[in-house]
């Protein structure tokens, strides 16, 4: 009592300092801590990322492979080496009948003409000339003819008329825009201008020119097959024309006005007049039609625009040219229009749009946090990812698979299609999977995700999309308690049943009800329900141990006693053994109550003390003498020793491939709880040698952890410690099993053990009454039965020989060197420390 007395006396300051040095120390520790954690979960998030973006990049290159296979280039007059086929549906422009077409839109386009309205007006300009020619007889040709001027002409004035003379006859001409003629224009004054030469022009004329009058009817009549666009020039107007024979030439419009002058100019007397009128019309038919060479051929040039060109479809799966034909330019064309419309499309227009429709598909469904179970940063997490995506992977190179073998089976019989095969394809195998290892909501996650994915390699039938999504939430609920592989062939058969139902559908919708390929689609359906089963039974041992992840049906084959190493186990340890039997009793009933994994947590405690098996004598459940081997060691060493068989649990864990569940298990189930035994005895130790500066650290004495991050975990670890406690008991009524587990599970409580897990304060109230009721089972009373008396030779009575084991027995447990068993002086130790405690305790756990 003195030395504990000296030892709490210490000076304040120096025990200050220590202090505030420890919590520096601390602070640093676990600031550094933070920062390694932290970068760590972003290079994990990193990875993820890179991952999602990696396989949605891939998906896409899958979905259109021409971006990286460059396509076999034939020439004209090759033979094909191997079968090509289209692989999509595209358009391929028939260059000779574009060209063909082209030609007849420009041989059909018409010429164009240019109407000259103002031509057709000469009959102004006739009208005009005459007025000049009647008004020059008016004002000069009766002053030239008066006879006194006669009789006596003066030079001069002779000369004046002569230059008036002459300027009329160029003004006449140039009026009616004809040669000048000297007999047509003296003929025309000597009769002074007649009406009726007048009219007889008008008439002749009018006719020829409001028809209209061309240059070269050659060439106008090589149209006569189309017509032509007669363009106005005056008010720009056009029109089409397609009698040509209307039209004169200059020689039939001549031949036109000496025919009708005969006829219309009967009535003109003299006959020199008529022929001087005769031979004015003649002068005055023009072309008023002329050829616009430009303008034509503007008009062929858009009318070879306008032409589109032509094309014809190639329907996906067509045959482009089959092995060992010669490559003709049919051929060539077709090949060439696929390998141009793949090479431009895919890589610049549609692999980048699904790739980035996909990756922002699943970084939105990866965000919400449904491609995985476990929580953010986690390893888990980052397993269950990786997992996640190669299902994906596999499932979709599957779905590619069967779409081409689908299109080259249903090539060999004609009474079925491609898509009759298709709903046998198996994408509910993946959910089923997902759903074993991961759970429903996951599988449901992967099942929408799956279905999109398939739905995009069927040319994006939505009808498919429904078939697989459904397919595959039956199969992931269907494997939600899966504890025997019968499990898989009966969801299989589900999966078929609800296949057949919607096959039937899909076919009804496509207009193909009592056909044969209805009954092959619902024969098909069912056998990819079928094969569900069979593929997830033989590829489900393959994914537990790549993945290390551990199922029900793995946790059934650990949770046999025949498996080597708990043979071992009992062989090497039988105390031991024994002891993982109880906790597993004591977890497996309380597993239920919590909501928690039974199976699990029965195989792990089965397991998590198998590290003992190379030091067994080391611990009290298994030495067979009173010897304690750890009473010629230090703490530090017994401590060390102790704390190893966690670490040796795990090596033989990974060895025997017992799964990462149950390593995590044996790896938590000590936590960072402390070796009190040899922590206080190391403190003695110290105060006896009077070495008061040594300080004994705390954490020297302590598990390394990690501290329980499950249910399970945190459960085995209760179970370890109460089972322990409970071989300390040495009246174990129900009320002292329900002090001491009441005491231990406060005591883990407090030391922080449960912080990390999922445990709550209900599920440790339902801890404590299973254990309860379990260990009250074991340690049940029973009745005394009377030895019967026994006499030696001397007649003295014997007694029975169980009173001495028993006796020893418990001089056995004085000398306690295992932390999972307490000796009695540690009892009176912790009953000390529960008085001291008897404030700060939780409230009673586990009682009615």
């Amino acid at each position: 009592m003195m030395t504990r007395k000296s030892k709490t006396t210490a000076p304040k300051s120096l025990k200050t300092n220590t202090s505030l040095g420890k919590k520096e120390r601390d602070a640093l520790l676990r600031k550094k801590k933070r920062k390694e954690k932290k970068a760590i979960l972003l290079g994990m998030e990193a990875k993820r990322w890179y991952a999602l973006i990696a396989l949605s990049a891939f998906f896409s290159i899958l979905l259109f492979p021409s971006i990286l296979v460059r396509p076999q280039a034939y020439k004209l007059g090759d033979i094909a080496d191997r079968d090509v086929k289209a692989d999509r549906r595209f358009l391929v422009e028939n260059t000779d009948l574009t060209e063909k077409n082209r030609e007849d839109a420009l041989k059909a386009a018409l010429y164009v003409y240019d109407y000259d309205p103002t031509a057709a007006n000469i009959a102004s300009k006739i009208k005009d000339a005459f007025e000049l020619g009647r008004d020059y007889l008016t004002n000069y040709v009766d002053f030239y003819y008066a006879p006194e001027i006669a009789e006596e002409p003066s030079k001069k004035a002779s000369d004046e008329t002569m230059e008036t003379v002459d300027s009329f006859k160029s003004r006449f001409f140039e009026i009616l825009a004809i040669p000048f003629n000297d007999g047509l224009i003296d003929t025309l004054i000597q009769y002074d201008f007649p009406k009726d030469v007048e009219n007889f022009l008008l008439s002749l004329v009018s006719q020829v020119f409001k028809i209209g009058v061309v240059g070269d009817r050659g060439t106008l009549m090589s149209q006569s097959g189309k017509g032509i666009i007669l363009h106005d020039i005056a008010d720009g107007k056009e029109k089409q024309v397609g009698d040509l024979s209307q039209f004169y030439d200059v020689k039939s419009a001549e031949e036109f006005v000496k025919e009708r002058g005969e006829v219309e100019g009967s009535n003109i007397r003299p006959l020199q007049l008529k022929e001087t009128a005769l031979e004015m019309a003649l002068l005055l038919i023009k072309p008023n039609l002329t050829f616009n060479k430009r303008e034509t051929a503007v008009k062929k040039e858009e009318a070879q625009k306008s032409v589109k060109p032509f094309y014809f479809m190639v329907k996906k799966g067509e045959m482009l040219v089959r092995e060992g034909e010669r490559i003709t330019s049919d051929h060539l064309l077709k090949i060439s229009g696929q390998n141009r419309l793949l090479k431009q499309n895919d890589f610049l227009g549609r692999f980048p749009a699904m790739a980035v429709f996909i990756t922002l598909f699943m970084a939105v469904m990866y965000l919400g946090g449904l491609l995985t179970r476990a929580s953010e940063g986690s390893a888990a997490s980052s397993k269950d990812l990786y997992f996640f995506l190669a299902t994906l992977l596999t499932i979709f190179l599957v779905v590619i698979a069967f779409d081409l073998v689908s299109g080259e089976i249903a090539r060999g019989f004609h009474y079925f299609g491609p898509r009759v095969l298709l709903f046998a394809i198996p994408v509910a195998s993946g959910a089923m999977l997902i759903s074993i290892f991961q759970g429903i909501r996951v599988a449901a996650s992967f099942s929408l995700v799956v279905s999109v994915l398939a739905c995009l390699i069927v040319d994006g039938r939505v009808g498919f999309f429904v078939y697989f999504f459904t397919g595959s939430l039956v199969a992931a609920s269907g494997v939600t308690q899966c504890r025997e592989r019968g499990v898989f062939i009966r969801t299989g058969l589900k999966v078929g049943l609800c296949n057949m139902i919607m096959a039937l559908c899909l076919e009804t919708l496509y207009g193909s009800f009592f056909t044969l390929e209805t009954g092959l689609a619902c024969c098909s359906a069912f056998m990819g329900g079928i094969l569900v089963g069979i593929v997830v039974t033989g590829i489900l041992p393959l994914v537990e141990m790549t993945f290390g992840y551990t199922t029900d049906i793995k946790l059934l084959e650990l949770a046999s006693l025949d498996q080597p190493l708990l043979r071992e186990l009992m062989v090497q340890a039988p105390g031991t053994y024994h002891h993982s039997v109880i906790v597993s009793n004591l977890v497996e009933a309380s597993a239920q109550a919590i909501h928690a994994n039974p199976l699990l947590s029965k195989v792990a405690a089965y397991y998590h003390d198998i590290g003992k098996i190379k030091k067994p004598l080391y611990f009290i459940e298994n030495q067979r003498t009173s010897e304690n081997k750890h009473e010629k060691l230090a703490p530090s060493m017994s401590s060390l020793i102790l704390t190893s068989h966690v670490k040796d649990g795990v090596e033989l864990a990974r060895k025997f491939k017992l799964g990462k569940e149950i390593i995590e298990i044996i790896r938590q189930h000590h936590g960072t709880s402390l070796i009190s035994f040899f922590y206080e005895k190391a403190k003695n130790q110290a105060e006896k040698k009077g070495e008061k500066n040594i300080q004994v650290k705390e954490e020297d004495f302590r598990y390394p952890g990690p501290k329980p991050q499950t249910k399970e975990a945190g459960l085995v670890m209760l179970a370890d410690q109460i089972q322990a406690a409970s071989k300390t008991l040495v009246d174990p009524t129900t009320a002292r099993i329900q002090g001491m587990v009441q005491k231990m599970m406060n005591k883990a409580f407090s030391d922080g053990q449960l912080d990390e897990c999922e445990l709550t304060l209900k599920d440790l109230h339902e801890i404590a009454k299973s254990f309860n009721q379990t260990l009250s089972g074991i340690f049940h009373h029973r009745i005394a039965y009377p030895e019967p008396i026994v006499k030696n030779a001397s007649g003295r009575v014997e007694e029975p020989a169980g009173n001495g084991t028993e006796k020893s027995d418990v001089s056995k447990k004085g000398k306690n060197g295992d932390t999972d068993q307490l000796s009695k002086t540690d009892s009176a130790i912790r009953r000390a420390e529960d008085k001291a405690e008897n404030g700060e305790s939780l409230k009673r756990l586990g009682l009615r």
